[in-house]
């Protein structure tokens, strides 16, 4: 394989790029420690109800007049279309809340209020899906440890772990800092995050092994710089692709999603960033090598090599 005519020196800001880890990192432990995160309905636990309108309805109003009647810590949002609203609150349970909620809306509108949901999610849920998620996401770093380590080598599997530990801590560190809700929907977005992420970080590990088996006269920091100079094109496109998807999501999607999308935006760049610096700096601080993938001869080859 020809090397190209200009390689980027990747691995020349690596300590720049482990101190603007750190950095992040630091805030978003410091953050998450102190502050925790903003935990929505699903797991905190309360009601919701849910009113649809005959016209486009004013979220601001509507906030206002919950407010009025006595409610306190409301979140307002569409679902779905204009003229439908949920309402979430931490309310403790009563079969005739969405009646009291539909009457405090009515009191304030002159069009036809109907109330279409009236529901209520447990604490004791609320805490179960919160273990569950937890869990799910530790367990999907364990298994993504093993196949990376049985598909290439064990300093590659060290490296991509890290790699997806730093894009969700910083996420978490993000919906921390800012105190945005963190719902079942961020949730799935912060595992999709750890998808695009390991497979941005696979491709640039199967280009790094295959250079490694390739050019014999560089070391390592040449390989790894040649092998994220190859795929750099491949990286940039699909992740500017994806981050126009997720940028209109944001944007257009309503307050259902906006925190999936934001959450995507965020684990994403973070992501992309990753995978050319957390995964390769790892690999390089454990002292990666050409031995590392090219597998020993066996004494059999051995044997017969002799005269």
């Amino acid at each position: 394989m020809a090397k190209q005519n200009k390689i980027i020196n990747f691995m020349g800001l690596g300590k720049i790029a482990f101190a603007i880890s750190a950095l992040l990192l630091l805030i978003s432990l410091g953050s998450l420690a102190t502050k925790g995160l903003q935990f929505g309905l699903d797991f905190t636990g309360g009601s919701l109800v849910e009113v649809g309108y005959e016209q486009d309805a004013d979220l601001g109003k509507i906030r206002q007049l919950m407010n009025e009647a006595g409610y306190q810590d409301v979140t307002v949002q569409n679902f779905g279309a204009a003229t439908d609203v949920l309402i979430r609150m931490g309310e403790t349970h009563d079969p005739k809340l969405g009646d009291a909620v539909l009457a405090a809306l009515q009191a304030g509108e002159t069009q036809k209020l109907e109330l279409r949901r009236n529901e209520y999610v447990g604490a004791q849920v609320g805490e179960e899906l919160r273990e569950q998620g937890g869990l799910g996401m530790l367990m999907a770093l364990f298994m993504i440890m093993l196949y990376i380590a049985f598909r290439f080598q064990f300093k590659f599997s060290v490296g991509s772990v890290l790699a997806l530990a730093h894009d969700v801590i910083i996420t978490l560190g993000f919906f921390s800092v800012m105190g945005i809700e963190f719902d079942l929907t961020v949730l799935a977005a912060v595992l999709a995050v750890i998808g695009y992420s390991l497979n941005d970080t696979i491709v640039v590990f199967d280009r790094i092994r295959e250079n490694f088996r390739l050019l014999r006269k560089e070391d390592a920091v040449e390989v790894i710089n040649i092998s994220l100079t190859q795929t750099l094109s491949r990286t940039l496109m699909t992740s500017f692709t994806t981050l126009l998807v997720v940028l209109a999501l944001a944007i257009f999607g309503g307050e259902t999603i906006h925190g999936f999308a934001l959450a995507l935006l965020v684990g994403i760049g973070v992501g992309t960033y990753s995978s050319i610096y957390v995964a390769a700096n790892v690999m390089l601080l454990m002292g990666v090598s050409r031995d590392d993938l090219i597998p020993p001869p066996k004494e059999d080859d051995v044997v017969d090599e002799l005269p």
